[in-house]
């Protein structure tokens, strides 16, 4: 199979995000049992199932899962690692809260490397990774049409984009955009939570694949950091402005907030 099927499949193949994260770093057929652990619990957080601040009980997930505690050890290690999740040695582990702060600095380092990969992937114009954009594209329409897409607009943004860092050239720039990944789509979902933004987003998408195939690198990049810089704005206004004060205050506190004081 040509590999810009390969790619194409991966914008739809294993439902989560986290799994998706995962398997790119693995380069075995199947994920570990720590990992299949990982992604599912994983799944939970990026929507929110798991709220922010919510404790991970070892001993709920081991019975769940049917194995031993290692396994789901080994899991929350792996979830630490992805910025999900943070352990207290003391008090056990729990869901990472969302942030203004770390919104900022996240979308700070995201765009700057996002910058990287679309000049890298200006100056390729590789044909497999039109193929692959076109694809991905289609699929952001379909979704872009729906009054309630449940948050499967950002997980495709953010597939099209892993692909886009792999096959820009730039090993080290794939590496270090994966190791933020699952951090950053917990904000795009904000930031693509309304209908309107994902229509504005997904005509940028259309343009920036038009200028990237007449061969417009400069306005392909500029698209590019556009939508990073709309998505970040809107995050960050989900947020609430409370939360700059506040650094540690999760999202759901800071919408229950809003709702009070405008009841």
């Amino acid at each position: 199979m040509k590999r810009e099927n390969v790619d194409a499949e991966l914008l739809s193949r294993w439902e989560g995000a986290v799994a998706f994260r995962l398997f790119s770093a693995n380069n075995g057929p199947t994920l570990t049992v720590p990992e299949q652990i990982a992604a599912q619990v994983g799944e939970r957080i990026i929507d929110e199932r798991l709220a922010p601040g919510a404790r991970i009980g070892e001993q709920a997930l081991a019975s769940e899962f049917q194995v031993s505690r290692s396994p789901v050890r080994e899991a929350i290690r792996i979830l630490e690692r992805e910025g999900l999740v943070s352990i207290n040695p003391r008090r056990g582990a729990f869901v990472t809260a969302l942030s203004y702060r770390e919104q900022r600095e996240l979308f700070e380092v995201r765009g700057a490397l996002l910058e990287l990969v679309a000049r890298l992937t200006a100056a390729r114009r590789d044909p497999e990774f039109l193929v692959v954009l076109r694809a991905g594209i289609g699929r952001l329409d379909e979704l872009a049409r729906l009054a309630d897409d449940d948050g499967r607009y950002a997980d495709t943004t953010y597939r099209l984009v892993l692909i886009a860092a792999r096959m820009c050239g730039n090993e080290r720039a794939y590496r270090m955009l994966t190791a933020v990944s699952l951090q950053t789509l917990r904000y795009s979902k904000l930031g693509l939570a309304t209908a309107a933004r994902r229509r504005a987003s997904v005509a940028s998408w259309r343009r920036g694949y038009e200028a990237l195939e007449q061969g417009d690198g400069e306005t392909y990049v500029n698209l590019t950091r556009q939508r990073i810089d709309a998505s970040g704005s809107e995050a960050a206004r989900q947020l609430g402005e409370k939360s700059i004060f506040d650094p540690g205050q999760s999202v759901s506190r800071a919408k229950r907030g809003r709702a009070s004081r405008n009841s």
